[in-house]
C-alpha cells in the first residue's frame, strides 16, 4: 500500500511543478504579444509563433525517438490542433487588437469554466463541489482585473465576441487533447498539435514573410520567444499535468494567468496595478488554492505514463 502511495505523491509534484511553468510563460506571453502585435497582424503572429513552436518541437521528438503518436491519439490531436493551436491564436491575436487588454483578459477566463463544463459531461469527470467553488473565486477575480484595467469599461463588441471566440477554441481544444493523452505522450501530442495549427495558418505566410521584412529585431524576436517558451515548452508541461489530473482542474489552475500578468506589467511595463487591480489578484490565486485543495480527488485513470 505505502509504495503505491508514494510514486503517486511524487507525480502529483512533477504535475504542479509543469503547471507552475506553464502559467508563469502563458502570463509572459502577453507581454511579448503586445510589444509584437504593433508590427504583425493577427494570422502572421500566429503562423510565426507557431513555425518557431514547431522546429523546437520537432527537434525534440526527433531527439527523444518518440515516433509517430497511435492511431487512437490523433482524433484529439487533430482537434486540439485546430482549435487550440491554430484558430485560438489567430482569433485572440485579433480580439486583442480591438479590446484593452483587462477585458480580453476578463472574457477569454471564461475558458475555464467551460473546461470544466465540457469536461465533465464529455470526460465524464464530474463536477466536484470544490472545483467549482474554486472557479467562482478565481473567475471574480478575473472579472475584478478586468474591470480594473478596462479603461472605464469601454471596448469593442467585436473584440469581445473574439475574445469570447477564443475561450471557447480554448476549451474545446484542451478538452480534444485530454483523451489523446491516454494514447500518446505529452511530447507527441503537443509536438503533432503544434504541427496540425502551423499547416491551418499556412495561408498567413505571405504576410509574415512581408512583415517579417518590415519589422525590427526585438518585434520578430518576441514572435521567436512566444513560439520557443509560451508555445513549446508551456504547452508540453501543459500536456504532461494534463494527462495527470482533470481538465476541469488544470482549466482551473490558469486562474493565476491574469494575477502574474498584472505583476510582469508592473515589472517590465512599468504600468504600476491598483489597489483592484491586486485584490482581483488575490481573488485569483485564492481560487485556484480552494479548486486544487481538499481530499483525495477520484481520478481513476488519470495517472498516466504518458512521458
Amino acid at each position: 500500500m505505502e509504495q503505491i502511495i508514494a510514486p503517486e505523491t511524487r507525480v502529483d509534484r512533477r504535475a504542479l511543478l509543469a503547471v507552475g511553468i506553464t502559467v508563469v510563460l502563458w502570463a509572459s506571453a502577453f507581454v511579448a504579444i503586445r510589444s509584437a502585435a504593433q508590427y504583425f497582424s493577427p494570422g502572421a503572429l500566429a503562423l510565426g509563433r507557431l513555425l518557431a513552436g514547431s522546429v523546437v518541437l520537432g527537434i525534440i521528438w526527433l531527439a527523444r525517438r518518440e515516433g509517430l503518436p497511435p492511431r487512437a491519439a490523433w482524433p484529439g490531436i487533430l482537434g486540439s490542433g485546430l482549435l487550440w493551436f491554430g484558430l485560438y491564436m489567430v482569433v485572440l491575436n485579433w480580439g486583442e487588437q480591438e479590446v484593452d487588454a483587462g477585458t480580453a483578459a476578463m472574457v477569454v477566463n471564461v475558458g475555464p469554466m467551460l473546461i470544466a463544463l465540457l469536461g465533465g459531461w464529455l470526460l465524464k469527470e464530474g463536477f466536484p463541489p470544490r472545483l467549482l467553488a474554486g472557479m467562482a473565486v478565481s473567475f471574480a477575480g478575473a472579472v475584478v482585473v478586468g474591470i480594473s484595467m478596462s479603461d472605464g469599461g469601454r471596448a469593442s463588441i467585436v473584440g469581445v465576441l473574439l475574445c469570447l471566440l477564443a475561450a471557447v477554441t480554448y476549451a474545446g481544444g484542451v478538452v480534444c487533447q485530454k483523451p489523446a493523452l491516454k494514447h500518446a505522450s505529452a511530447v507527441q501530442v503537443t509536438t503533432f498539435g503544434c504541427f496540425v495549427g502551423t499547416a491551418a495558418c499556412l495561408p498567413f505566410a505571405g504576410p509574415l514573410v512581408t512583415e517579417i521584412a518590415a519589422a525590427p529585431l526585438p518585434a520578430t524576436l518576441n514572435v521567436v520567444y512566444l513560439g520557443v517558451f509560451p508555445t513549446a515548452l508551456a504547452f508540453t508541461t501543459w500536456a504532461y499535468a494534463l494527462a495527470r489530473t482533470t481538465a476541469g482542474k488544470m482549466g482551473a489552475t490558469t486562474y493565476v494567468v491574469p494575477a502574474l500578468v498584472v505583476l510582469m506589467a508592473w515589472a517590465v511595463l512599468g504600468e504600476v496595478p491598483g489597489w483592484l487591480t491586486l485584490a482581483g489578484g488575490l481573488l485569483c490565486l485564492a481560487g485556484v488554492a480552494v479548486s486544487r485543495g481538499g481530499g483525495k480527488a477520484r481520478e481513476p485513470g488519470n495517472v498516466t505514463s504518458t512521458t
